[in-house]
């Protein structure tokens, strides 16, 4: 039996507001990552950017919304023409950028513009950056979410079984085992017609590769930044966090998200919310995944040739093995070397140990303070 469809309309709210500084140079101040066609193949075109790949993968929703900051609202039709464009007051990171959203998709819904006036809806966050290469088992994987949202009135994380001790991701901890109230049907993923879940224990933060051996073995999963929520629900865990000024610039009578962002310090939702949250819901998500977050990410989503080295440029390797090579119209050639990423976009050219690109954003922050990225 197909997976039921929830009783109430579903917004996928896609995040396509950061830059993503760990991609540089191909991301720059004027050209987000979200904009770049990186990591195609399966699952989405090589010439279709993060974004358009990801509202692609968001039609389960009823309505789907980009949230962005101002500099960047006008590109967002070239990839996502029938998405509706939420524009963020400014940049704070994915805390007050979600709790913004969310109100939005609630407001748009209540309107009732789509026939679905008075019934609130459930919204689902959606980074603009993953690669998740099967559509049908990642929407079926959102919608069990959903009805668990909506039903344990929770705030749901998907986590996502970790394929490696990966240190590079936040780590969530399984709790209890819940199953919702359901219709009768026998799902693999439900039982006694209801949707299994647990109670999400603990948030963990990216460990050593010590501790990320034993969140592993211990049957941890990776936190995918994925979320689903009612926006009563959100509201109502984020009125005594940092983000509450926020929340009362937003149910004032007359609603100011000026002043709210103002009153408010960039937080990410993890920090703000969801680690605070007394009623937090775990949903697993066994679907193929990884976060397009760092240039190595390249290596597991592309392949490698016969010497092990990941080709997303027009490159010429010799004696090279384990490397991966990226750029827009530049031939690169390698001789002689192993393991680095070498990234060649506009007038920029980055050389890097694979073992730390995370380092880039070190880079990047020095770049931006003297004004160069």
């Amino acid at each position: 039996m197909s997976e039921p469809t929830p009783d109430r309309p579903v917004v996928a709210v896609v995040l396509a507001g950061g830059t993503g500084s760990r991609l540089y140079p191909a991301s720059r101040s004027h050209r987000p990552k979200q904009f770049l066609p990186l990591g195609g193949g399966a699952g989405g075109g090589r010439d279709e950017s993060l974004l358009a790949r990801t509202v692609a993968r968001a039609d389960f929703a009823d309505r789907v919304l980009v949230a962005t900051r101002p500099e960047f609202a006008d590109e967002i039709p070239k990839h996502a023409p029938d998405a509706e464009i939420v524009v963020e007051p400014a940049g704070k990171d994915t805390g007050p950028a979600l709790l913004y959203a969310t109100w939005v998709a609630g407001e748009r819904v209540a309107s009732g513009a789509d026939g679905d006036g008075g019934t609130e809806p459930v919204v689902v966050c959606l980074p603009a950056d993953h690669h998740v290469p099967d559509a049908e088992a990642f929407a079926a994987t959102m919608l069990r979410g959903v009805r668990v949202a909506a039903d344990a009135d929770a705030l749901v994380a998907f986590g996502v079984e970790p394929t490696r001790p990966a240190t590079g991701y936040g780590y969530v901890e399984p709790g209890a085992k819940r199953t919702t109230g359901g219709d009768g049907c026998d799902h693999d993923d439900r039982g006694d017609g209801g949707d299994r879940y647990r109670d999400l224990a603990a948030f963990h933060e990216k460990p050593d590769a010590e501790t990320a051996r034993e969140y592993v073995a211990a049957g941890y999963r990776w936190n995918a930044g994925v979320f689903a929520w009612t926006p009563s629900a959100l509201f109502a865990a984020a009125r005594d966090t940092p983000l509450a000024p926020l929340v009362d610039a937003l149910e004032a009578e007359d609603p100011d998200p000026d002043a709210g962002f103002d009153a408010v310090e960039p937080i990410s939702v993890d920090y703000a919310v969801m680690e605070r949250a007394a009623d937090a819901a775990l949903v697993p998500a066994d679907f193929e995944w990884d976060d397009l977050g760092s240039w190595d990410a390249l290596e597991r989503v592309l392949g490698s040739d016969a010497d092990g080295n990941t080709l997303a440029a027009d490159a010429l390797t010799l004696d090279s093995v384990g490397n991966v090579v990226a750029g827009d119209d530049k031939h690169v050639s390698l001789v002689g070397v192993e393991d680095l990423c070498v990234v060649a976009y506009d007038d920029r050219v980055l050389v890097v140990p694979k073992g730390e690109t995370q380092r880039v954003r070190e880079v990047v922050s020095r770049l931006k303070r003297d004004g160069k990225f």
